[in-house]
């Protein structure tokens, strides 16, 4: 089994914090959201992953640090890691293709701006599965359509009329790649483009249009990180997961409370340094920062920063960051909000 992450995109609705970290690599609870979502769709097929292929944007945004980070999770998996690059944001089908080496025997395509929770098996006599979860205003997603025998026979963008309440999440398996990507190369031939981009819908209507079997793979939980309101609710729903699954370290032994409390769950990452202070719950902070004379909620804040005479709750703040409740000397750059 293969894994191919799509992960080009610079996540322009999370900034300022993905201007200089990309932000599949922003961390939720601890880690990476790509690191989660690979992490956990290896643990849902329940099978060996012989390679995970990542699909990155420029060497300039995605740089050595971001490889070998990736080739990191690959290894921790028991699995090949490679890396392909699209220099041009050309769509979704597009993005496929430029793994197109890696683009044989069984695989699940994943875009890493989503995070799940699941426990299923795949169908054997299904040649592709979509997951999808169940929502309630299924005319801003893009949906599966059913047929009696519960196959998938359409995918509808943000249908006006009811079609079904399974919208797609982004994450789909293919018992044989290759065909895919033979679609997506007449696509691309063919210069079928959406939206001025090339997408993988259009690949797999032509393999639907073959007669191959298309089944849908429910998930119990989807979660987001399309935004920073988002993120922080996905960064609480992940860590009470964690809290209860017993399964992850979520407060490193160096952390160091002084007259501070902890409301579970929370993350507290190494090195870090709590003072009169009072967090959580559902609070993940990064590897050496210091929080004062705070209370913090509901939040996410990064590595190395430092806040101090705070009160905090659905906030999300970056590394290097310094800031105190009582400024007036301030310096805020570009996209940084204030409430």
């Amino acid at each position: 089994m293969k894994i191919i992450v799509p992960m080009a995109g610079r996540g322009s609705r999370l900034r300022p914090h993905s201007l200089t970290v990309p932000k599949p690599l922003i961390p939720v609870a601890g880690k990476p959201i790509v690191h989660r979502l690979v992490s956990d769709i290896a643990k849902v097929l329940k099978q060996p992953i012989e390679e995970v292929a990542f699909v990155l944007g420029d060497a300039a945004w995605f740089g050595d640090d971001v490889v070998q980070s990736l080739t990191e999770l690959a290894n921790s998996l028991g699995a090949k890691a490679s890396i392909y690059r699209q220099d041009k944001p050309l769509g979704t089908g597009h993005a496929i293709m430029c793994a197109k080496p890696s683009l044989s025997g069984s695989a699940v395509i994943a875009y890493a701006d989503t995070l799940i929770r699941a426990e299923f098996d795949l169908d054997p006599e299904a040649d592709s599965v979509i997951w999808t979860k169940e929502v309630e205003n299924p005319e801003a997603y893009g949906v599966v359509k059913l047929n009696k025998s519960e196959e998938i026979v359409e995918l509808v963008e943000k249908p006006k009329e009811f079609v079904s309440n399974q919208a797609v999440i982004g994450i789909y398996y293919f018992k044989d790649v290759e065909i895919l990507k033979n679609k997506l190369q007449e696509v691309l031939d063919e210069n079928v483009m959406n939206g001025g981009e090339y997408q993988i819908n259009d690949g797999i209507k032509r393999m639907m249009a073959d007669g191959k079997v298309f089944k849908t793979g429910t998930v119990d939980e989807w979660m987001d990180c399309g935004n920073k309101e988002i993120t922080v609710q996905t960064n609480g729903k992940m860590l009470g997961f964690l809290k209860k699954d017993g399964e992850e370290t979520l407060i490193d032994a160096s952390v160091n409370l002084e007259n501070s409390k902890v409301i579970e769950p929370c993350f507290l990452g190494k090195n870090v340094v709590l003072k009169n202070t009072t967090i959580g719950p559902n609070v993940s902070i990064g590897e050496g920062s210091v929080i004062e004379n705070s209370t913090i909620k509901n939040s996410l804040i990064q590595t190395n920063t430092v806040i101090k005479n705070a009160n905090l709750d659905n906030a999300m703040i970056g590394n290097h960051v310094k800031y105190n409740g009582n400024f007036t000397n301030i310096s805020i750059g570009d996209y940084s909000v204030l409430e």
